[in-house]
């Protein structure tokens, strides 16, 4: 079970199943959509999920005919991707999940559409915090 909300707490969700085929993708729709280098997407049994709260503020913006992206209309937090295609499976932007995720990335994906400035095997510095001279 995952539960998860947006940006600013007024959609609120649930999974009632497993988080599959999770990869970091690197195309400019993601990166648009996320405002990053890319995008962590995984996907979920349309089945065993659930908005909880806050149904009334999902939006949609069809990006392709038959492809859709819900997010929040207050904070514009990305909540799920749709595809009418296979209507059985939504892509979830893994970032929205307030729970623990057991499943892992197995892919960098669309990787020669990425970012310039990402360097994917950078061995930078790691913090628990702010950097350490950010005031």
């Amino acid at each position: 079970m995952y539960f998860g909300q947006c940006l600013c707490g007024t959609i609120n969700l649930k999974i009632s199943g497993a988080i599959s085929d999770i990869i970091h993708c690197h195309c400019s729709l993601c990166r648009k959509n996320s405002g990053s280098a890319f995008a962590t997407n995984g996907f979920i049994n349309a089945a065993d999920f659930e908005i909880t709260s806050g149904e009334d503020f999902l939006t949609t913006f069809a990006f392709k005919p038959g492809r859709n992206s819900h997010f929040c209309s207050k904070c514009g937090s990305p909540v799920f991707s749709s595809n009418e295609q296979d209507p059985t499976r939504l892509r979830l932007r893994l970032g929205i999940i307030d729970s623990d995720i057991s499943a892992r990335p197995s892919s960098h994906n669309f990787v020669t559409a990425k970012a310039n400035w990402e360097d994917l095997d950078a061995n930078l510095p790691r913090y628990d915090g702010f950097e350490p001279n950010r005031q």
